[in-house]
């Protein structure tokens, strides 16, 4: 089995290749070929199934380059994140959607139906919402970024239809704790306010503590979307999209977690600083899901918040 992964060179591109090289198969096929696609180079991984491609996932030619007649599955996980996609609409367009459409037709004009699984986003969701959003609530995006999310997920689902290709979308909750250092998303602040004072760094959270959010570690997003990807479409019916499950969190209750875990004194490295700007698109989000048809397809969440700061913890150390 042939497969790529678009963003290929990011975080989860990276872990989730990782795991894929590591289990060496996919739906029970042996993985012959890993293709990591992004704007800069990814890195090899040390392994001779890995071909590291550069180029502009907006570009029809680097697709075809990237996706051949033998290639089985693809996990499209490019994207320009919410924050930067809000602030440069036309680039977010251009990577978000356009390059979504493009990748979906190149599948088209080979004729042999990949299996293409797409990550979306609780941004996909906005407005005035019930208590708890569930997989088929209608979309009302108050972003840029979770408006061309939305589009995208139903142009996937359409492909799909038709028979182009076999389709499934995720919508990943907030993933937290990220490594690194922050990103240009407006839930960036997620990882950061957890990240940095463990680092002995003070962080900036943006957010009132009663902002929920819907948080799943990197761990179980990884573990999800391997599933996701090897679910046979008739378990998904006619509606391939499904809420991942994940942890709703209030930012007050995230920070009583490092508090638990780490001490009072790390908390204490939270400067709380409101921004207008990110407290709007990120409580148009959903804080709470209806994920019980993600749970009966095989997706699991996280136990508890404090068990992500903890597993955070011992990775850092491992690495």
């Amino acid at each position: 089995m042939k497969i790529l992964i678009t963003g290929g060179a990011g975080f989860l591109g990276q872990r989730l290749a990782r795991r894929l090289l590591e289990r060496g198969n996919l739906v029970g096929k042996p993985i012959t070929g890993l293709t990591l696609l992004d704007v800069v180079r990814p890195p090899d991984l040390g392994d001779e199934r890995v071909r590291a491609e550069t180029g502009d996932i907006a570009d029809r030619s680097v697709l075809e380059r990237c996706i051949g007649a033998d290639t089985q599955a693809i996990f499209h996980l490019a994207a320009i994140v919410s924050g930067q996609a809000e602030a440069d609409f036309d680039l977010g367009m251009r990577i978000n959607l356009d390059a979504s459409r493009l990748l979906l037709d190149v599948c088209r004009s080979l004729g042999h139906a990949p299996r293409v699984l797409f990550t979306s986003s609780v941004a996909v969701y906005g407005g005035t919402l019930p208590d708890v959003v569930r997989d088929d609530t209608a979309l009302n995006p108050k972003s840029s970024y979770g408006t061309q999310k939305a589009i995208a997920e139903l142009l996937l689902c359409d492909y799909s239809r038709r028979g182009f290709v076999d389709g499934r979308v995720l919508r990943l909750p907030t993933i937290s704790v990220r490594p690194g250092r922050p990103n240009a998303a407006a839930s960036s602040f997620a990882s950061g306010i957890i990240r940095e004072p463990l680092n002995g760094e003070r962080a900036v959270c943006p957010v009132s503590g009663d902002v929920r959010l819907w948080l799943l570690s990197p761990q179980k997003a990884i573990e999800s979307l391997i599933a996701g990807c090897e679910l046979e479409q008739a378990a998904l019916g006619t509606w391939p999209v499904v809420n991942m499950p994940g942890l709703s969190v209030s930012v007050a209750e995230m920070v009583d977690a490092l508090k638990e875990v780490a001490g009072e004194e790390v908390a204490s490295l939270i400067d709380w600083q409101p921004d207008p700007k990110i407290e709007k698109i990120v409580g148009s989000w959903p804080g709470a899901w209806e994920t019980s048809r993600g749970e009966k397809l095989g997706l699991a969440a996280d136990r508890n918040f404090s068990d992500v700061i903890r597993a955070f913890i011992a990775e850092s150390k491992a690495a």
